[in-house]
Parts: C-alpha cells; structure tokens; sequence
C-alpha cells in the first residue's frame, strides 16, 4: 500500500533512505527532544537505523510515519503519521497513535496541525479506524495545542517511562459530527 497524501502546503509521502540527513538534522537537536526524554541522535546511522525501523512498519503494519515535504522547496521538514502502537501505554495496547515532529526552524508555521489534521482525515476516512489516541509530554504546550486543534480530547494524565504525560483520544463519531 503507497500512500500519498498532499495538503495546501505539503506532502507527506514515505520516508526513504536519501532522507537520512534531514532526518539527523531533525533529531540531533536537543530542542526537539526536549519533551522526548532528551536523548537526541548523535549520528547519522542512528538515523539510517531509525529509517528501516519506519520502513518495516509500513510493511509491517501498512502505516507508520510519513516524511513532511515542504512543497514550496520540496524539502524534509520532519515526520507525521499513525502508528500502530503494540507495547502497553496508559492502560491501552494495540492502537494507532497520531504523531508528528518538525525541524526546530519550522515550527509555529501550522505545518505540525495541517500534517495531523490530513493524518486524523485519513486514519478516519481511509482505515476507518473507529478511535485514534495520542500522548504528549505534559508541558508540551505546542504539541497538545495541535492535538487540541485537530479534535482529539484530554483524557488523562500518566507516566510513560518517567515522562509526565497528557492522553488524547478521539472516536470517529465525534470527528464526523
């Protein structure tokens, strides 16, 4: 299954091994792990490594995280997608989580809301998946921002990993009301 799906401003198409520089620029810096247990790459084959692991979700699973493609310059900005979540997470296992991460340099552009946004429309849509979750480090305030903006609702606060957390659901019911 190839999926493909372009917005106003983007394309968010699969991740593929001539993105692994982008990728080490995306995940060396500290910033962007700031709420992700700080534990940026510190390599350009942890990126490759990180690469095959998406690769074998998409086999694996059919979906995964997708490249965000700035239209504009036709550059990697960073990822967004579902994953297929199969480790226990806040009392919950075998889900599908939306997630995203940028490039420090594009955040606050709503390129994080309009990738989710096209995600949710699709995991919906597309997989008619009946519910979709997402977490958050508790004081990530953009990213809860996003989750908040596309629809999904605070549920709960947890631990996962020692990192406070924040719970995001939404039921397909409620995205199509």
């Amino acid at each position: 299954m190839k999926i493909m799906i372009e917005t106003e401003r983007l394309i968010l198409r699969a991740i593929v091994t001539s993105d692994a520089e982008r990728m080490f620029l995306l995940d060396s810096n500290p910033n962007v792990h700031r709420y992700l247990g700080n534990n940026p790459v510190e390599s350009i084959e942890q990126s490759m490594n990180y690469i095959e692991s998406l690769q074998i979700q998409y086999i694996q699973n059919a979906i995964g995280r997708y490249a965000i493609i700035l239209k504009e310059t036709n550059e990697f900005i960073g990822w967004a997608g579902l994953k297929f979540i199969k480790e226990p997470e806040n009392n919950h296992l075998n889900f599908y989580e939306i997630g995203y991460r940028l490039r420090e340099e594009f955040w606050g552009k709503g390129y994080g809301y309009e990738a989710a946004k096209a995600w949710l429309h699709y995991g919906f849509i597309k997989m008619n998946l009946a519910i979709i979750y997402a977490s958050a480090h508790i004081e990530n305030v953009g990213s809860r921002r996003i989750l908040e903006k596309i629809g999904l609702r605070l549920v709960s606060e947890y631990n996962h990993d020692s990192i406070p957390c924040v719970w995001y659901e939404l039921d397909k019911i409620d995205y199509l009301k």
